[in-house]
């Protein structure tokens, strides 16, 4: 769990200082929020142990891994799927307002940071893996057994990002059309 917590402390130290010299708008530190708070819910239970069948059971009646017949736990794909779908607004705002990338082009480079920093991030984690006792490492990596973990994690931060880039798109179009009376 300690492990898990370090980008969390990280980012709630760096988070008011960065938001003062660098502001987003709402949406974006919306995104942010929403993201640093379910990679909180993960961490706190370590990810494989998040116990989402018992809130599913009291909220709905069910257990997920039933109803869907999961024999893992889920809440790591869930977050991973989050960090594509709400990065990327962030990512194409700094990308227009910092650093003066041609929307068009922001597009693309907001999509290629969440599979780049996916890819990264499930590199770091292969290697803490390797580097730490075997019983810490699969409690930290959260593999359960799957070993396609990384290529799926990956790929459901793709999902995420090509969803994000759909809303963004299709929104920003919106406000234009409006905004020009069209």
């Amino acid at each position: 769990m300690f492990l898990q917590h370090i980008p969390t402390v990280a980012v709630l130290i760096a988070w008011p200082l960065l938001a003062r010299r660098f502001p987003v708008t709402n949406a974006a530190a919306t995104c942010l929020a929403a993201f640093l708070l379910l990679h909180v819910v993960g961490a706190r239970y370590i990810y494989s142990y998040v116990p989402y069948d018992r809130w599913a059971e009291r909220l709905f009646g069910f257990e997920l891994t039933r109803r869907f017949g999961f024999s893992r736990n889920h809440f790591d794909r869930l977050v991973h799927f989050s960090f594509g779908l709400l990065w990327v607004r962030p990512t194409w705002e700094i990308c227009v307002r910092y650093f003066r990338v041609p929307r068009r082009f922001a597009y693309y480079t907001a999509f290629e940071f969440v599979l780049a920093f996916s890819m990264l991030y499930e590199l770091v984690e292969w290697g803490l893996s390797l580097a730490l006792a075997p019983q810490a490492a699969d409690a930290y990596n959260g593999q359960q057994g799957d070993m396609w973990d990384a290529q799926k994690d990956m790929s459901f931060a793709l999902i995420g990002a090509v969803l994000a880039l759909v809303i963004l798109v299709v929104t920003r179009r919106g406000r234009a059309q409006h905004e020009f009376g069209s």
